[in-house]
């Protein structure tokens, strides 16, 4: 490609920023320092970035360590809630082939779902988390949900709350919800169908759901920083848990969000966390793998000349399904899509894709062929909403760099530039 410059050539420098790996259009010069200087001199920590065009890669970069070792290409992060965008994609790969359908009661397919007045909740319901199942009842323990089959067994059983019908963010549900649809459906588990439905197809190995095995190209970068220790104080643990019978935002959002040691799940090198399957938040990727996804999404249903999805499959994962205020995001306007989200907010309003705890994200911009993956292991509480703002400011950037590429593509060939 001849507008993509490597570290030899990067913009007029003659080369990448120091400390930046990788190659990069030279028109993503301002993204490239903006990366380099955002995300290069972190402690133990690093991040990847992918910008893809109609499939082909104009930015892969990366920077920081992965613990004891380099960030690289191949390196994978937990992507926390960026793991819901895949998950949702398995299930578009089932209604493509005719194996469900979005407006069908998920108890058609999963009977024991329909237990306590869930008979008529639809599979479309449970992917715009609107199927009144955002918490568990009675609370489950961080030691509880790494038993996934388990969880979906005590979803299938549940009674939904005062919320059925209404957005309210299922954070960690949604991967036990969909997984139990999916195993009832493919008598295969979630994990098995990350790699059945989103990389054999694709023809990559650098999304997992869990730790990536010993045979992977995907090297894992783990957690830096305080992760989640602050929540687990006695005092913050409490206040915490007393705030799951408040009603409102604040209740709806302890409710989701807070698992009683969840903190401890998520320590050491390797985490107890990664060790189960949880479609809603223990994905493992490398940035340019979400970016080769989701540019399946952005290139209607197409990936290297072939056909990944339906274009009636791809219409209806486009459509935002609600434009009402999710309870429990504290009224986040998140316009959810049939498992990803838009955002109203430069570079990301007419796309759509799933942001993950950290700011973590892939994303799709159909108008512009273009998918974009980020990664990164840093999760610090004290930085945590900085670092979970990252798309606010690398999305736009991003368009801009593809605008600039075009403009100079255009230029190249008018009669002039001949």
């Amino acid at each position: 490609m001849s507008n993509v410059a490597s570290s030899g050539d990067f913009a007029q420098s003659g080369d990448l920023p120091v400390g930046v790996g990788g190659s990069a259009a030279a028109e993503f010069g301002p993204l490239v320092r903006r990366f380099a200087k955002t995300f290069g001199s972190r402690r133990g920590a690093g991040a990847g970035l992918a910008v893809h065009l109609h499939g082909e890669p104009l930015v892969e970069i990366w920077t920081g360590s992965a613990g004891s070792a380099p960030w690289t290409k191949d390196t994978g992060s937990i992507i926390f809630s960026a793991t819901k965008g895949i998950t949702a994609t398995v299930i578009h790969r089932l209604a493509d082939r005719g194996l469900l359908d979005y407006a069908a009661p998920v108890a058609e397919y999963w009977p024991e779902f329909g237990a306590n007045g869930k008979r008529a909740i639809t599979v479309r319901q449970v992917m715009t988390h609107s199927a009144g199942l955002s918490a568990l009842s009675p609370i489950a323990s961080g030691l509880e949900i790494l038993d996934h089959q388990l969880m979906e067994e005590r979803l299938a059983a549940a009674k939904p709350d005062h919320l059925l019908g209404i957005p309210a963010y299922h954070a960690l549900t949604y991967g036990w919800l969909l997984a139990g649809l999916a195993r009832a459906v493919t008598g295969h588990g979630m994990a098995d169908l990350f790699r059945i439905e989103v990389t054999e197809p694709l023809g990559i190995d650098s999304i997992h759901l869990g730790r990536p095995p010993v045979s992977a190209s995907t090297s894992y970068a783990e957690l830096a920083g305080t992760t989640l220790r602050p929540i687990g104080n006695p005092l913050t643990a409490k206040v915490l848990g007393l705030s799951y019978g408040i009603p409102g935002a604040l209740g709806a959002a302890a409710r989701c969000l807070f698992l009683p040691g969840l903190e401890a799940i998520l320590e050491g090198e390797d985490p107890p966390f990664l060790r189960t399957e949880l479609g809603a938040g223990n994905g493992v990727s490398t940035a340019s793998g979400l970016a080769t996804m989701y540019g399946a999404l952005a290139n209607d249903g197409m990936a290297d000349g072939r056909r990944y999805l339906s274009p009636q499959t791809i219409k209806a994962l486009r459509r935002i399904q609600s434009y009402r205020l999710d309870r429990a995001l504290f009224y986040a306007p998140m316009f959810w899509h049939l498992g990803y989200h838009s955002l109203p907010m430069p570079g990301a309003h007419a796309g759509l894709g799933h942001i993950g705890l950290g700011g973590s994200f892939g994303w799709a911009e159909p108008r512009l062929g273009l998918s974009v993956g980020f990664v990164h292991n840093r999760l610090s509480v004290g930085q945590l909403t900085f670092d979970q703002s990252s798309a606010a400011w690398l999305l736009p950037l991003v368009v801009a760099g593809v605008r600039s590429t075009r403009r100079a593509a255009a230029l190249m060939e008018t009669p002039e530039a001949a």
